[in-house]
């Protein structure tokens, strides 16, 4: 990690290429180990190093992303080359709560309370299969947050298309035919589309879909889509959003006597991974252990 913010410290900006190249000059890796593939074969092993450390060190605010595969050092990148000269890792990273957030999500909230003590995340005193897990979960963090900075820069009408997606790999609609006859409209009255809750169409679920960045979703925005749906006497509606809802906004949902479901952001990549929207398998791990009773019938 260092080293690459040795090559930034400069302030020119540099895509994941450059980067990848500069640190290879510094580490004398060379042609042959550069093409040294991963375990599955569908990477290489060295671009991947590369990417886990400008993914930690941008998440720790030490260098931002200016556009698509585009960084640069920022005044606390070069705070943290100055204050350690020898070696920088995700134990000096986790000073920053930006980081520790960033490894918090995605592991569920559940699991979030299980990493009060952050010193945990960093003790390899655990067994293969903890250190496997919780690598895993990282790994899903990292994906949540890049769906959700790629969703964020894509046109309006591209977010109508992924939630028609997200929605029929979910079970609605049938199929994406016959959802995208109710799907995609102009808005009308609050109301972006309606996709059927069931593969015969005896129920429907009313839609909306804001392609937000910074500014939350608040109270009077979802009033607004509650009072669209009892216009339309429906008792079913997805408030869809890029960004997030505010706690009052999420307290009222959950006071109606209809089922209005909020899905922000981070739900939203999350629903994607588990179904299988823009998202590809990479590799997949199998953890076996011994079947005692295997041993135990044969020795009688």
């Amino acid at each position: 990690m260092r080293p690459m913010l040795v090559v930034l410290s400069d302030g020119v900006e540099r895509d994941t290429v450059a980067l990848r190249d500069a640190l290879a000059e510094e580490f004398g890796v060379s042609p042959d180990e550069r093409a040294q593939l991963l375990p599955s074969g569908t990477g290489r092993l060295y671009d991947n190093r590369v990417a886990w450390s400008y993914v930690h060190l941008q998440h720790a605010g030490a260098i931002e992303r200016v556009r698509r595969g585009v960084y640069r050092i920022t005044p606390r990148g070069l705070s943290l080359l100055e204050r350690n000269p020898e070696r920088i890792d995700l134990k000096v990273l986790s000073q920053f709560p930006e980081l520790l957030e960033f490894r918090r999500t995605g592991r569920g909230k559940k699991r979030k309370a299980e990493f009060a003590d952050e010193d945990a995340w960093f003790d390899e005193d655990r067994s293969p299969t903890e250190r496997i897990a919780d690598a895993h979960a990282d790994h899903q963090a990292e994906i949540v947050s890049a769906l959700q900075d790629r969703i964020r820069t894509c046109h309006p009408t591209f977010l109508e298309q992924l939630v028609l997606k997200v929605l029929v790999a979910m079970g609605y609609g049938g199929s994406e035919e016959e959802a995208s006859e109710h799907l995609g409209r102009s808005g009308d009255g609050g109301i972006d589309g309606v996709i059927n809750e069931d593969t015969l169409g005896l129920d429907r679920v009313y839609v909306q879909a804001k392609r937000w960045t910074e500014n939350p979703v608040r109270r009077p925005d979802v009033q607004g889509f509650v009072g669209a749906l009892e216009g339309r006497g429906a008792g079913k509606g997805v408030f869809i959003t890029t960004s997030h809802f505010t706690p009052d906004a999420t307290e009222y949902a959950d006071r109606l006597n209809r089922r209005v479901v909020l899905i922000d952001g981070e739900r939203l990549a999350e629903l994607m991974m588990r179904h299988g929207v823009g998202v590809t398998t990479r590799e997949t791990f199998a953890i076996q252990e011994v079947d005692e009773d295997f041993f135990l019938s044969e020795l009688g």
